[in-house]
């Protein structure tokens, strides 16, 4: 599919494996992902062939390092490939995305070197899926409230509690997770993350989500009950497992942004050209003003977005703190992406609202861009409080 604005000669940060990671995704989502999106959203079948296609094409390990199994490219690029997956369907992006910035990185970021020739190279190359726990039933946003529990046996832990809107997790290999390893200590203090294999006997399959959009995104509840951990599997010291999970996000919230930018380009794609053919009074509805507004909105907005996400990928690349570009990126795109299709679904009318079309779909998945890894007021939170840390040098 062929962008309504080629911005190749926009980007002054590009390197050449940039626009040739762009043209391979690019290619595949228009030849491959595309025509499934529709059909896997409407009976919410998880996209097997497509995971198969992408660990064959490395992008499930895009910004790893080869020695890992990785494609060895950096964060910028796998941030093209979320948008570019997203172009055609939201589903395929967040599948991928969840594998890599959240069941993947942190093994890459803080793992020991046990743990990243264990699991890293498997979830690097794609051989097995990631997924990550952190929401519970009553620890969404206030993540430091974590009530799923880690005991001490020996060398083992023995967890108990649930975690829910896990995405990849009926298929994941790997999970890692958030659990209170001291009681004494309240808030974040008390959490340790850790790393739990699949199959373990004492982690259970629970509710399959029935969701608005992403429908053939796999997001289950995970049910802990006296599962056994390693030791071994803890990642980190203990006590540190809401800071990395916190970094985690930092790095993800660029991803989201990815997507969102993603769905608001595939909505400017189907809205521009429907806009110059579709006649109304006697002319293309596009030589309208109001329509012409819309569509400046939308172009200001995606571009705007691009940006952003791209910003703070490459400062992420240059090892920098991303805590207030990743929070702006994803704040700005995801609301940019949920006004910019709501413009196409009224550009293109009733059409827009019909399932023939693929607005309403992507309206539909880009509401997950707004609440995940960080609802909007979450975002808000973060961006304040940074520049006010900032102030105290």
């Amino acid at each position: 599919m062929k962008a309504a604005i080629t911005y190749k000669d926009r980007v002054p940060f590009f390197e050449d494996h940039h626009y040739e990671i762009r043209e391979l995704v690019q290619g595949y989502a228009a030849e491959k992902v595309a025509p499934r999106a529709r059909e896997i959203d409407e009976t919410k079948r998880f996209p097997t062939e497509t995971v198969a296609e992408m660990r064959e094409l490395g992008l499930l390990g895009v910004p790893f390092p080869e020695e890992w199994g990785g494609a060895g490219l950096d964060y910028l690029s796998y941030t093209i490939v979320i948008e570019e997956l997203a172009r055609v369907c939201g589903t395929t992006a967040i599948t991928c995305a969840a594998h890599t910035s959240l069941g993947t990185n942190p093994i890459h970021e803080f793992g020991t070197p046990r743990q990243k020739e264990k699991y890293l190279r498997k979830l690097a190359s794609g051989e097995m899926l990631g997924a990550f726990g952190l929401t519970e039933p009553e620890a969404g946003s206030d993540a430091g409230s974590t009530r799923t529990t880690a005991v001490r046996d020996g060398n083992d832990w023995i967890v108990n509690g649930t975690k829910v809107y896990c995405t990849n997790g009926t298929h994941a290999g790997t999970v890692i997770f958030t659990a209170r390893t001291d009681p004494a200590k309240p808030g974040p203090a008390g959490v340790t993350a850790f790393i739990i294999e699949r199959p373990n006997p004492g982690l259970k399959l629970g509710v399959l989500e029935d969701k608005l959009g992403l429908r053939a995104s796999d997001t289950r509840e995970l049910v802990f009950e006296n599962a056994r951990v390693p030791d071994e599997n803890r990642l980190g010291e203990e006590g540190t497992g809401f800071k990395k999970f916190m970094k985690t996000l930092d790095s993800g919230r660029i991803s989201i942004g990815a997507m969102a930018l993603g769905l608001a380009q595939g909505a400017l794609d189907v809205a521009l050209p429907y806009a110059a053919e579709r006649k109304q009074f006697g002319k293309p509805i596009g030589e309208f003003g109001a329509m012409q507004e819309r569509l400046a909105d939308m172009a200001v907005g995606v571009h705007t977005a691009r940006l952003a996400c791209y910003h703070a990928a490459a400062l992420k690349d240059r090892g920098e703190d991303v805590s207030f570009a990743a929070a702006s990126a994803k704040l700005y795109a995801s609301e940019a992406a949920m006004r910019a299709i709501d413009s196409a679904i009224q550009i293109l009318g009733g059409n827009g609202y019909s399932r023939e079309y693929p607005v309403e779909r992507m309206f539909r998945d880009a509401k997950l861009c707004e609440i995940g890894e960080g609802t909007s007021e979450i975002q808000r939170m973060v961006i304040a409080r940074t520049m006010l840390r900032s102030l105290e040098g």
